[in-house]
Protein backbone atom coordinates (compact mmCIF):
# COMPACT_ATOMS: atom_id res chain seq x y z
CA UNK A 1 0.00 0.00 0.00
CA UNK A 2 1.33 3.43 -0.96
CA UNK A 3 1.49 6.10 1.74
CA UNK A 4 2.16 9.83 1.35
CA UNK A 5 4.12 12.18 3.56
CA UNK A 6 4.92 15.87 3.73
CA UNK A 7 7.96 15.38 5.94
CA UNK A 8 11.16 17.05 4.84
CA UNK A 9 13.05 14.05 6.22
CA UNK A 10 13.98 12.55 2.86
CA UNK A 11 17.11 10.55 2.11
CA UNK A 12 18.73 12.49 -0.75
CA UNK A 13 20.30 9.28 -2.05
CA UNK A 14 16.86 7.68 -2.49
CA UNK A 15 15.70 10.81 -4.33
CA UNK A 16 18.76 10.70 -6.58
CA UNK A 17 17.79 7.15 -7.56
CA UNK A 18 14.38 8.47 -8.68
CA UNK A 19 15.90 11.39 -10.58
CA UNK A 20 18.32 9.08 -12.39
CA UNK A 21 15.27 7.46 -14.03
CA UNK A 22 14.19 10.68 -15.79
CA UNK A 23 15.94 12.31 -18.72
CA UNK A 24 14.73 15.75 -17.57
CA UNK A 25 16.69 15.32 -14.32
CA UNK A 26 19.93 14.31 -16.04
CA UNK A 27 23.06 15.47 -14.27
CA UNK A 28 21.55 16.07 -10.84
CA UNK A 29 24.07 15.52 -8.08
CA UNK A 30 23.65 14.42 -4.48
CA UNK A 31 25.11 17.64 -3.04
CA UNK A 32 22.70 19.78 -5.09
CA UNK A 33 19.72 17.59 -4.15
CA UNK A 34 20.54 18.09 -0.46
CA UNK A 35 20.53 21.86 -0.92
CA UNK A 36 17.35 21.76 -3.02
CA UNK A 37 15.56 19.85 -0.27
CA UNK A 38 16.69 22.38 2.33
CA UNK A 39 15.39 25.31 0.27
CA UNK A 40 12.06 23.75 -0.80
CA UNK A 41 8.90 24.97 0.93
CA UNK A 42 6.66 21.88 0.61
CA UNK A 43 7.65 18.34 -0.27
CA UNK A 44 5.32 15.43 -0.85
CA UNK A 45 6.65 11.91 -1.05
CA UNK A 46 5.11 8.55 -1.86
CA UNK A 47 6.34 5.45 -0.09
CA UNK A 48 6.00 1.71 -0.49
CA UNK A 49 7.09 0.73 3.00
CA UNK A 50 10.53 2.31 3.36
CA UNK A 51 11.10 2.70 -0.39
CA UNK A 52 10.69 6.18 -1.88
CA UNK A 53 8.57 5.69 -5.01
CA UNK A 54 7.35 9.22 -5.73
CA UNK A 55 8.24 12.85 -5.11
CA UNK A 56 6.96 16.35 -5.82
CA UNK A 57 7.87 19.73 -4.44
CA UNK A 58 6.53 23.28 -4.20
CA UNK A 59 8.08 26.72 -4.00
CA UNK A 60 5.65 29.32 -2.66
CA UNK A 61 4.86 32.55 -0.82
CA UNK A 62 1.87 30.72 0.74
CA UNK A 63 -0.60 33.44 -0.34
CA UNK A 64 -0.49 34.43 -4.00
CA UNK A 65 1.66 32.02 -5.94
CA UNK A 66 3.11 28.55 -5.78
CA UNK A 67 4.94 26.48 -8.36
CA UNK A 68 5.12 22.71 -8.55
CA UNK A 69 8.40 21.09 -9.54
CA UNK A 70 9.97 17.69 -9.98
CA UNK A 71 6.91 15.43 -9.88
CA UNK A 72 8.36 11.98 -10.42
CA UNK A 73 7.29 8.38 -9.87
CA UNK A 74 9.58 5.36 -9.91
CA UNK A 75 9.24 3.70 -13.33
CA UNK A 76 8.28 0.37 -11.77
CA UNK A 77 5.39 2.07 -9.92
CA UNK A 78 3.97 4.12 -12.78
CA UNK A 79 0.36 3.70 -13.96
CA UNK A 80 -0.78 3.19 -10.34
CA UNK A 81 -2.13 6.76 -9.83
CA UNK A 82 0.80 7.67 -7.59
CA UNK A 83 1.46 10.79 -9.66
CA UNK A 84 -2.17 11.84 -9.19
CA UNK A 85 -1.81 11.14 -5.49
CA UNK A 86 1.27 13.35 -5.26
CA UNK A 87 -0.38 16.25 -7.09
CA UNK A 88 -3.61 15.93 -5.09
CA UNK A 89 -1.60 15.95 -1.86
CA UNK A 90 0.06 19.16 -3.03
CA UNK A 91 -3.17 20.86 -4.13
CA UNK A 92 -4.92 20.05 -0.83
CA UNK A 93 -1.95 20.64 1.48
CA UNK A 94 -2.93 22.66 4.55
CA UNK A 95 -0.18 25.23 4.05
CA UNK A 96 -1.25 25.93 0.45
CA UNK A 97 -5.03 26.35 0.84
CA UNK A 98 -4.82 30.16 0.54
CA UNK A 99 -2.63 30.19 -2.58
CA UNK A 100 -4.48 31.84 -5.49
CA UNK A 101 -2.52 30.39 -8.42
CA UNK A 102 -0.48 27.23 -8.53
CA UNK A 103 1.83 27.06 -11.54
CA UNK A 104 3.26 23.99 -13.15
CA UNK A 105 6.05 24.17 -15.69
CA UNK A 106 6.18 21.17 -17.96
CA UNK A 107 6.16 20.28 -21.62
CA UNK A 108 5.07 16.72 -20.94
CA UNK A 109 1.96 14.98 -19.72
CA UNK A 110 -0.43 17.87 -20.40
CA UNK A 111 -3.38 15.47 -20.51
CA UNK A 112 -2.45 14.06 -17.12
CA UNK A 113 -2.27 17.51 -15.53
CA UNK A 114 -5.42 18.72 -17.32
CA UNK A 115 -7.28 15.78 -15.73
CA UNK A 116 -6.35 17.30 -12.37
CA UNK A 117 -7.70 20.74 -13.29
CA UNK A 118 -4.63 22.46 -14.72
CA UNK A 119 -5.15 24.67 -17.77
CA UNK A 120 -2.67 25.59 -20.47
CA UNK A 121 -4.87 28.50 -21.57
CA UNK A 122 -3.68 30.84 -18.83
CA UNK A 123 -0.02 30.01 -18.71
CA UNK A 124 2.27 32.74 -19.83
CA UNK A 125 5.81 33.36 -18.92
CA UNK A 126 9.39 33.49 -19.88
CA UNK A 127 12.47 31.71 -18.64
CA UNK A 128 16.11 32.68 -18.33
CA UNK A 129 18.40 29.65 -18.58
CA UNK A 130 21.83 30.20 -17.05
CA UNK A 131 23.18 27.26 -19.07
CA UNK A 132 22.31 29.02 -22.33
CA UNK A 133 23.37 32.59 -21.53
CA UNK A 134 26.70 34.31 -21.42
CA UNK A 135 27.57 35.70 -17.98
CA UNK A 136 25.98 39.05 -17.12
CA UNK A 137 28.10 41.84 -15.80
CA UNK A 138 27.05 43.31 -12.46
CA UNK A 139 27.33 46.87 -13.78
Amino acid sequence: MISYSDSHDIDPQQLLVLFEQADWAEGRRLHDIKQMLTETDVTITAWDGTKLVGFGRVLTDYVYRASIWDVIVDVSYQAQDIGKGLVRQILTHDSLVRVELIWLCTRRYQGFYASLGFSDKEQTGMVWDRRKQSPLSSA
